[in-house]
């Protein structure tokens, strides 16, 4: 049993490599397929989806929302989805990868030895991360040090699964978890 995920890039690829081994079971394996950018993306969508033999395996998509509307955008990644016949779950990641990390004050100051960097949670700036206009250059000023994908590898392990306050990161965890658990119960039915 397998779980596919498909991303835009290296930076979500990295984190999940460091994430999912702490929310998938141990029966359930998985690889994440990076992309280059949007485009890239869902271009490889539906082919890859077709294209794949492997019996029992799930497919999720992730995506950033960007300036998009975020309802159109489901639509619109369900419908390249559909095309592939299999169970596919898709999430967006509002706005950005980087909202995520802003969910999560106390990785990012544990992951950048900072302790001070625990106490922008409370700013009203910060306090809903899936709002923030531009995460990344949010990030950027606040750790000018942080790059993407080494910065995925150093805040990745540091996440708190249970008590990050950005809500697309939450619905994605949920519907991974869930996703999981119908695998598990197709396998012990079969």
């Amino acid at each position: 049993m397998r779980i596919i995920f498909l991303v835009e890039e290296r930076s979500m690829e990295a984190l999940l490599n460091c994430l999912l081994p702490a929310v998938l079971p141990e029966n359930i394996g998985f690889l994440v397929i990076p992309h280059e950018g949007k485009s890239d993306l869902q271009a490889s969508i539906p082919r890859k989806i077709k294209g794949w033999n492997e019996p029992g395996v799930r497919f999720v998509v992730v995506h950033d929302q960007d300036s998009a509307d975020c309802i159109q955008l489901k639509e619109k990644l369900v419908n390249l989805c559909s095309k592939g016949k299999k169970r596919v779950l898709v999430r967006i990641a509002c706005v950005e990868l980087e909202s995520w990390y802003l969910g999560d004050w106390p990785a990012l100051s544990k992951a950048y030895d900072k302790p001070e960097l625990k106490n922008l949670a409370q700013k009203s700036k910060f306090r809903v991360p899936d709002k923030v206009q531009n995460p990344k250059n949010e990030l950027k000023k606040i750790l000018p040090e942080h790059q993407q994908i080494a910065g995925a590898r150093r805040i990745g392990p540091m996440m708190d699964l249970e008590h990050n306050q950005s809500e697309s990161f939450n619905q994605f965890l949920t519907g991974v978890r869930q996703l999981a658990d119908e695998m598990l119960k197709e396998s012990s039915i079969n």
